[in-house]
């Protein structure tokens, strides 16, 4: 599962959003909010993990993408076509985990990766066992799909790139041309009364950076929608779509080559939908789109987005390939704060982010977001510019980001200064990419030795390649305002 933010959600893509139940009281999150009702443990939570005394491993396994297809049979990249193995040793009750003898030799282990299945359009059991070399053994299994070349009625194909939670996608205007990594930036749009209106948006758009659009339904003109959803193909953007009608908007939609992956619940676990929605969703999704619908994978992967800070959320998220999170922030009060939410929103309330406001999409990156997707579109000038800086930066140019971010090859750390800086440094083929985030109301200075680059410090100094806000480089600092951020290279 790749996990993102709402906030960082995907380009290139046209979802859908099956409302699986209707709202039965007033709660959210399965807790009241209606000060004359009682307060009441909802449940759900995650359970407190035992701890051990003695060393516990955990053998995870799985494909390096999904899905795989014939054209993959001959890869230019040698770790393209493979399996993935994680061994975490661990003294905590983690999924999966198994004792073993601490006098175990660890420096290598011995794993048998094992695929059975029949059909190419089912998901074949994939099952590893590693050998801990005294005679002591490990399972591991996951899913495989393996599916056959895409049919007529199918527009393109997304894979995943489980070495990096990339997405990959050809180009969504339909010509021909390789896989591409796909770093998402955008907004929710308005359809009434916008995108409905003024069919020069898209071109715009595509102009400031942006590679996706969410229009916000309803959708009441059919055909309107239609010449919408080919002017975004056109300029190769893509959409998401919200819809209740599943069988017949995913057959409508799955012939667009502009179609990245589809949207199954928006917070189901908000509205407390019965644990199973979000499974039945994808299985039903995925049974349109190429898939057995018993598990495998269809020719576009199926995302969801979950609200609750600790609510079921195993069994919300066991209904997604790609989850995104749209949290609230610690302390929140909805009646009158002028902080901001988790979800990057844009339309320049009191209760909304300010004009700078780049540094929560920098934070969510910095912590595996892959993705931005703003609510909501139209916004005032400003939001659009400084939004536009960032998509600009993240996805065109000679230091587009992005291009350190989505790179399987790429190297990362999370460094949080303890001056309050937030940090994360991407490094291929010897350069570095640093992402800052200053989480104070002034200005505050990074150092380079607070990044533990040892005597190399930023080399031959820092080249910026995106601010938001008060940015003031040196040789080894950099100095950002009051809650600003900044892209470097060095």
């Amino acid at each position: 599962m790749i996990a993102l933010s709402r906030s960082f959600s995907l380009s290139g893509a046209l979802v859908l959003s099956w409302a699986c139940t209707e709202v039965l009281a007033q709660t959210w999150c399965g807790k009241n909010y209606m000060s004359t009702e009682p307060l009441t443990n909802p449940g759900g939570q995650f359970p407190i993990s035992q701890t051990f005394t003695e060393p516990h491993i955990a053998l995870r396994c799985g494909p390096a993408v999904k899905p795989y297809l014939p054209e993959d049979l001959e890869p230019t990249d040698s770790t393209f076509v493979s399996i993935l193995v994680d061994t975490p040793v661990t003294f905590t009750n983690i999924s999966g985990a198994t004792a073993f003898k601490a006098s175990s030799s660890l420096s290598t282990l011995d794993v048998t990766v094992l695929v059975d299945g029949k059909k190419l359009t089912s998901a074949y059991s994939l099952t590893c066992t590693a050998s801990l070399g005294n005679g002591e053994q490990v399972v591991g299994s996951s899913l495989l799909t393996y599916l056959p070349a895409k049919p007529a009625d199918i527009g393109g194909v997304t894979k995943m790139d489980m070495r990096s939670g990339t997405l990959l996608a050809k180009p969504a205007t339909g010509e021909d041309g390789p896989y591409e990594r796909i770093f998402p930036i955008g907004f929710y749009s308005n359809f009434g009364g916008y995108l409905d209106s003024n069919l020069s948006i898209e071109s715009t758009l595509k102009d400031q950076g942006f590679t996706i659009v969410h229009p916000i339904p309803t959708f009441d003109n059919t055909s309107i929608l239609n010449e919408v959803l080919d002017e975004m193909q056109k300029n190769g953007l893509c959409t998401y779509m919200n819809d209740t009608s599943v069988t017949e908007q995913v057959n409508q939609i799955k012939s667009r080559p502009n179609l990245l992956l589809w949207y199954s619940a928006d917070e189901p676990d908000g509205t407390s939908d019965p644990l199973n929605a979000t499974s039945l969703a994808q299985s039903l999704i995925t049974s349109l789109d190429g898939s057995d619908g018993n598990g495998g994978a269809g020719y576009h992967p199926v995302s969801l987005v979950l609200n609750c800070q600790n609510f079921f959320w195993s069994e919300y998220a066991s209904g997604a390939d790609v989850l995104l999170q749209d949290t609230y922030m610690i302390g929140n009060n909805v009646t009158f704060s002028n902080q901001w939410f988790h979800t990057v929103y844009a339309t320049g309330r009191e209760n909304r982010p300010a004009r700078n406001g780049s540094s929560r999409p920098i934070l969510g990156i910095n912590h595996g977001g892959l993705g931005v997707v703003s609510w909501n579109d139209p916004t005032p000038d400003d939001i659009k510019t400084s939004a536009s800086g960032l998509a600009l930066a993240l996805t065109s140019g000679p230091s587009n980001m992005s291009a350190f971010i989505l790179n399987p090859s790429s190297t990362f750390k999370q460094v949080t200064t303890s001056s309050g800086i937030d940090t994360g440094l991407w490094t291929l083929n010897g350069k570095t990419l640093l992402l800052a985030a200053n989480m104070n109301y002034e200005d505050t200075t990074l150092e380079a030795g607070e990044l533990g680059l040892g005597s190399k410090g930023f080399g031959n100094g820092l080249t910026e390649v995106f601010c938001s806000g008060d940015c003031s480089v040196g040789d080894e600092s950099v100095v950002l305002g009051s809650v600003g951020s900044g892209g470097f290279v060095f």
